[in-house]
């Protein structure tokens, strides 16, 4: 049985001369190549109308309750017609179809079904099986878990609330301090947890105060692209650097030469160039506030956590990183983390696993999508010189998540230093684009939506970020 996908070099086309042509020879030679693609197109196109099944569920479910208060009363009590649930089912059928988290993988049963078809059950399986990695959906499950837990959250707090007090704990002081430290955290304990800490202080600090809808999604744009870069410090934080690190021999050294000091620069001046165009805003903020500081959750002026169960957490965030890619040792650890977690309830809040597990499911639908697309982004990426191959990679990470447009630059031959750089540097810059660019990016959109009322809209985003990712692009190409 020969193995699927088949290797690029199979296909033995180095000799045609533009893109057109070698797309045209490997779809010739594997036509499920073609069809891959055009479900890959479908789920991107399914999760950019993804706001607009929300609005379609919200509309079925405002006709259904009209529907119910017309039901006929018994002694007082409206008695449901047989054929009129509590809730409507086609309105839940759609909010479930509306959710991004879950798209990814409902377009892999079509995917895997037509695979099945063409290639063969025992082919599928073996894809499905053996060619596709889930460590990293494995991975951000885990440190989202811990890294929204009561502690960890508490901790980073109290850091950012240090440099708040400095600017005057306003919402701009707030504003500023998560958008700033928050995704530079990321170079340390990693990007997922850096995304899961920021979005949540930023939905307590910020967007419980309400600001207006363009405000609300430029600072979201604002954070999905500062995570994207922040994690760049180092090797091993960032999902696109991690994938080239070692096949490259990338150290942490060299990130801060080359990488890491350009994104701090970069992320200083998005944050302050949206604090110049919003800062009117600040003050309708400031007003909402009470007491002249924003309010902070009971349980943290009430019950102080021992230092020895922070540390603890962090001891486990820290095997859950060195582990990343050891699946055995990654769930050995998180099964010891929840037996701590239940010794130490009463210094505890509700352990969070919707959000983790459904941006883990989306994270294994898109690699399984991801891994079947390489056989037209490798010739995308080794036709362009470094800086229309920095503007490629933005535009591919926009479509495809940044880790797998780096990954598959590791498979394209003699590719220079500057050709590397440009990849990497537009993938991250690139990240904040989309909810699908960078593997973070659908936490934060988990745990953000609940403040726009018809959900996060990918063009709403995409407007938010543009910016920013105009100003890190003008950082990498020039610094």
């Amino acid at each position: 049985m020969n193995p699927f996908p088949p290797a690029l070099e199979s296909y033995a086309d180095v000799h045609l001369a533009t893109v057109w042509e070698v797309l045209q020879n490997r779809a010739r030679q594997q036509p499920f190549n073609l069809y891959a693609a055009l479900i890959f197109l479908a789920a991107v196109t399914h999760t950019f109308l993804s706001h607009r099944f929300i609005h379609w569920a919200h509309l079925l479910e405002r006709r259904h309750l009209a529907k119910l208060k017309k039901a006929p009363l018994v002694e007082g009590t409206q008695t449901l017609v047989p054929e009129l649930g509590h809730t409507s089912m086609p309105a839940r059928a759609l909010h479930f179809l509306g959710e991004v988290e879950v798209i990814f993988g409902i377009w892999v049963l079509p995917l895997a079904a037509l695979m099945a078809w063409k290639l063969g059950s025992q082919t599928t399986l073996d894809y499905l099986s053996h060619r596709v990695s889930y460590d990293e959906a494995w991975f951000v499950v885990v440190i989202m878990v811990i890294s929204s837990t009561k502690p960890i959250v508490g901790l980073a707090q109290s850091c950012l609330r240090f440099f708040a007090k400095m600017g005057g704990r306003g919402p701009g002081a707030w504003w500023l301090a998560i958008l700033t430290l928050g995704p530079v955290l990321g170079s340390l304990i990693t990007e997922p947890a850096a995304m899961t800490i920021s979005a949540l202080l930023l939905g307590q600090q910020f967007y419980a105060l309400k600001p207006g809808r363009y405000f609300a999604y430029a600072t979201l744009g604002l954070l999905f692209v500062n995570v994207s870069v922040g994690g760049v410090l180092t090797q091993f934080a960032a999902p696109p650097v991690l994938m080239v690190a070692a096949a490259w021999g990338w150290t942490t050294w060299f990130m801060l030469r080359h990488f890491g000091w350009v994104a701090l620069l970069g992320i200083v001046l998005a944050n302050l160039s949206y604090y110049a165009v919003f800062r009117r805003n600040f003050t309708g903020l400031a007003s909402t506030v009470q007491a002249g500081s924003l309010a902070e959750p009971a349980s943290a002026k009430v019950q102080r956590i021992p230092p020895w169960i922070t540390f603890a957490h962090l001891a486990f965030m820290a095997w859950t990183v060195l582990n990343a890619h050891h699946p055995v040792l990654l769930i050995g650890g998180f099964l010891f983390f929840i037996a701590f977690f239940e010794v130490t309830a009463d210094y505890q809040s509700d352990l969070q696993l919707r959000s983790p597990i459904l941006v883990g499911f989306f994270l294994a639908g898109l690699v399984i999508h991801g891994g079947l697309q390489q056989w037209w982004i490798q010739p995308v990426l080794s036709r362009l010189n470094p800086v229309p191959l920095m503007f490629g990679a933005v535009g591919l990470t926009a479509f495809n998540d940044n880790a797998a447009v780096t990954y598959l630059s590791t498979l394209v031959p003699n590719l220079t230093d500057a050709m590397k750089h440009a990849v990497v540097a537009g993938a991250v810059a690139g990240g904040g684009l989309t909810v699908i660019a960078n593997a973070p990016n659908p936490a934060g959109q988990s745990m953000l939506n609940r403040f726009f009322p018809e959900g996060i809209a990918p063009l709403g985003l995409l407007l938010g970020s543009l910016p920013a990712t105009a100003i890190l692009i003008l950082c990498f190409l020039f610094l």
